[in-house]
């Protein structure tokens, strides 16, 4: 068993074909194939259930599938440590980011980061603050951008934080909070909202400052923040976004006003990664943040 064949086995798994597989694997199908063929001979199990239409895993191939994964990560850690050795950094960085981020200018940070290291692959994946810890804390992520209600704090992992934020209320130019001053959760708690997905960080901002405040509200749509701002034009309700996100294209948007909220929720930004042996590409992130060696409180 070498690790080429261990390539080959996820390749197959992932596509389920042998022919993609193989192009992904830049190899001819017949090698692929005949590398697979005797590493099941090896094994005395079949890893693959084969028609002329289909290709899946059997039981063994989903048995062994994990460890084959475990495996190649393994070497490709070992083949970054040691390049990191000779002052080299290489392998994957996987970067988790929440739509709303706005502490830091993402793009920009990368392109400083290839310019330090062109030879790191970088693997960007969006979600949900939550679901980002977890996959930092369990290591399908390296680092990961997060926003949660102040006084929330990451669990599990290392953490900073980037910055602390206000939200304010965002309703349609022609609403009658429109031009107001400054408004209270009390002033707003009987409009209609669109709002994020409940049981989400980005919702629980919200949701915990009405219930801090011993309000009810009437979210009638649950939206990604990119349908939210349309819904709201459209006169269809009101939202409660991050001042720092949503303020300058919100503001140059004549459908949208923008309104100070003086009780509103108020949520902190996080840098996170994983607090168990950070790998070369994650630690020179966070040189390239200048965030290095800091924590944000114990979590």
């Amino acid at each position: 068993m070498d690790l080429q064949q261990l390539r080959y086995v996820v390749a197959v798994a992932e596509t389920r074909n042998f022919t993609r597989a193989a192009e992904r694997c830049s190899v001819v199908q017949s090698s692929l194939s005949h590398r697979i063929a005797a590493l099941e001979r090896e094994l005395g199990v079949k890893l693959f259930a084969r028609s002329s239409r289909r290709t899946e895993l059997t039981s063994a191939g989903e048995a062994f599938l994990g460890g084959a994964r475990e495996c190649l990560a393994a070497a490709d850690r070992a083949a970054a440590d040691a390049a990191a050795a000779s002052g080299v950094v290489r392998g994957r960085l996987a970067v988790g980011v929440i739509v709303t981020t706005a502490a830091v200018d993402v793009a920009e940070l990368l392109q400083r980061y290839r310019a330090r290291h062109p030879d790191v692959r970088v693997f960007l994946r969006g979600g949900r603050s939550d679901d980002l810890t977890a996959a930092v804390r369990d290591g399908g992520l390296d680092i990961a951008f997060l926003g949660l209600p102040e006084g929330d704090l990451p669990s599990g992992v290392e953490s900073v934080v980037l910055d602390r934020d206000e939200h304010v209320l965002v309703v349609p130019a022609g609403h009658r909070l429109a031009g107001a001053g400054r408004v209270t959760l009390a002033e707003i708690a009987g409009e209609t909202f669109v709002d994020f997905a409940a049981g989400s960080p980005a919702r629980a901002q919200s949701d915990q400052a009405f219930a801090a405040a011993g309000l009810v509200r009437d979210v009638a749509y649950e939206a990604q923040v990119a349908l939210m701002t349309g819904l709201i034009a459209r006169g269809l309700g009101v939202a409660l976004l991050p001042s720092a996100f949503i303020g300058p294209p919100a503001a140059a948007d004549p459908a949208l006003a923008l309104v100070p909220v003086a009780d509103g929720p108020r949520r902190v930004e996080y840098l996170v990664w994983s607090r168990f042996n950070p790998s070369p590409a994650t630690r020179a992130l966070l040189d390239v943040l200048g965030v290095r060696g800091q924590r944000a409180a114990a979590s």
